[in-house]
């Protein structure tokens, strides 16, 4: 017989455990669990282990809105985010509702029953169902069983040995090695300044250049506010100043793109002198926030190139040799060790088949709603954050909009809420506007958006703050009971 539970959150990332704290504070009667196909809490923050992980937003905004960062440094490590995540699971008891372990492989509504019927397999390869009323799905945007690995020509003729960040060998020992790292994005960037420290030369080798900006790893005025004023005041006060701060840069970026690109190409100049090929390296043919900018903490990668210990090469891979790489130009970069920071393959909903009645659900063909459900599947919640802001910001708002739209339905007396476009002037667009590859890759298997809201995407936290936490729950939105939620479906 199925087990069955109020809610199922699936993933005990930072999304799952947001979403858990929300229910059990804001929904209290309603019981849930969290399914986690893995054996530990932390999602990305306990998959990475590759040398200098670390986040690229201030855990003054990454970290969880009711549980305030305690750390001076506001650019932390992996380990120490790990921790984190791990304590407020613990202090909260959210720990005690997570399945370990279960893996989700598909999920069925059915519209008679008014309830979703998920297909799960443990760690062991046994099969169970679990049925649930509602369905929160907090598995990230990516494989974690694959990274996105092109192939090179040759390396099967390479002598050293080739990782990717992803799946990092706790045995690799690079110190007094040379090590070549394939890429340009925040992996990279990572990266390079950490294996520098042991081996003996790290090379940074792109097709193309990325912005990357240099900021504090500590925030000041975040540690002066937390000695003057009580715990969740000066968080709250760090947080909101570090969101607006970010909306203004984002906003200004994107109004005065030449203006912001001299800048932020100006500041790296300003780092690694004037003698230095920014044009070359550091100078990226598209427009800033058309892609995500990379964070390198307190300048360490340009003082790892100042220092002679780090070095950015610019150019086309030919193919790898035994000794290192062979570029396009014909120069040869010597390499022990040889790292693909070439990125992430996406993935919606953890790879769960979705089905409604039986029929599989195409989420291609879906409209976002809201940025946190799909067009006519019922009772169903996903969390993908922002590309212009830390990912927690918008995962907290989903997590207290799954609760209002579970109190608003029972105060109505009502248990199905299914988000519907019966406006014919709503065109289809592009679920992300951002070039990234690791977007670009996916766009045939993501929603997508559409031209007026509820379907247009924000990516703009206050804008969001207004829709999910104070505007109507009823836009677009059509509620019912089982009995109904068949006719709708068909």
């Amino acid at each position: 017989m199925a087990e069955h539970v109020d809610v199922v959150v699936v993933g005990a990332g930072i999304s799952g455990i947001g979403q858990g704290y929300h229910l059990q504070t804001q929904c209290p009667d309603r019981s849930y669990m969290i399914l986690e196909a893995r054996e530990a809490i932390g999602g990305t923050w306990d998959l990475f282990r590759y040398p200098g992980i670390r986040s690229d937003s201030d855990m003054h905004t990454l970290g969880f809105s009711f549980h305030p960062w305690p750390h001076e440094r506001s650019i932390a490590g992996g380990s120490t985010i790990r921790d984190y995540v791990e304590d407020t699971a613990r202090t909260y008891g959210i720990d005690r509702h997570i399945r370990f372990g279960h893996r989700v492989t598909s999920a069925d509504w059915s519209s008679g029953e008014g309830h979703w019927r998920l297909a799960v397999t443990g760690s062991d390869g046994t099969a169970k169902t679990i049925t649930c009323n509602f369905l929160c799905m907090c598995s990230g945007y990516y494989d974690y069983a694959k990274g996105y690995a092109p192939s090179f020509m040759g390396a099967e003729d390479f002598a050293g040995r080739i990782v990717h960040p992803q799946f990092w060998p706790s045995d690799l020992d690079y110190s007094g090695k040379d090590v070549v790292v394939i890429g340009s994005g925040a992996t990279a960037v990572t990266l390079v300044p950490e294996m520098a420290k042991d081996a003996a030369s790290v090379t940074m080798l792109q097709r193309s250049p990325t912005y990357v900006v240099s900021r504090p790893a500590e925030d000041a005025m975040a540690n002066w506010l937390r000695r003057k004023l009580p715990r969740k005041t000066a968080y709250g006060l760090t947080r909101w100043k570090n969101v607006l701060l970010g909306m203004v840069f984002y906003k200004m970026a994107r109004r005065r793109p030449e203006k912001t690109k001299e800048r932020l190409v100006g500041m790296v100049r300003e780092h690694l002198g004037p003698d230095y090929d920014v044009a070359t390296h550091f100078t990226p043919r598209y427009n800033p926030w058309d892609q995500r900018l990379c964070l390198v903490p307190d300048a360490d990668l340009f003082d790892a190139i100042k220092a002679g210990r780090a070095s950015v090469v610019t150019g086309a891979i030919d193919r790898f040799v035994p000794g290192g790489i062979r570029l396009a130009s014909g120069e040869e970069i010597a390499a022990d060790v040889i790292v693909t920071a070439t990125g992430l393959e996406l993935q919606m909903l953890g790879g769960a088949a979705v089905s409604i009645d039986g029929v599989p659900v195409d989420l291609s063909q879906a409209l976002q709603y809201k940025g946190m459900m799909f067009s006519d599947v019922p009772n169903m919640a996903f969390t993908f954050g922002y590309t212009n802001a830390s990912w927690t910001l918008k995962a907290d708002l989903v997590a207290r909009y799954v609760c209002r739209l579970l109190n608003t339905m029972k105060k109505r007396g009502l248990s199905v809420a299914t988000p519907h476009n019966a406006d014919p002037s709503v065109t289809e667009e592009p679920f992300v506007d951002f070039s990234s590859g690791y977007i670009q890759r996916a766009a045939h298997f993501l929603p997508k958006q559409g031209s007026k809201k509820p379907w247009r995407l924000n990516q703009n936290y206050a804008l969001d703050v207004l829709a999910l936490r104070f505007g109507s729950v009823d836009d677009a939105m059509v509620f019912s009971r089982p009995a109904d939620a068949n006719q709708h479906a068909a």
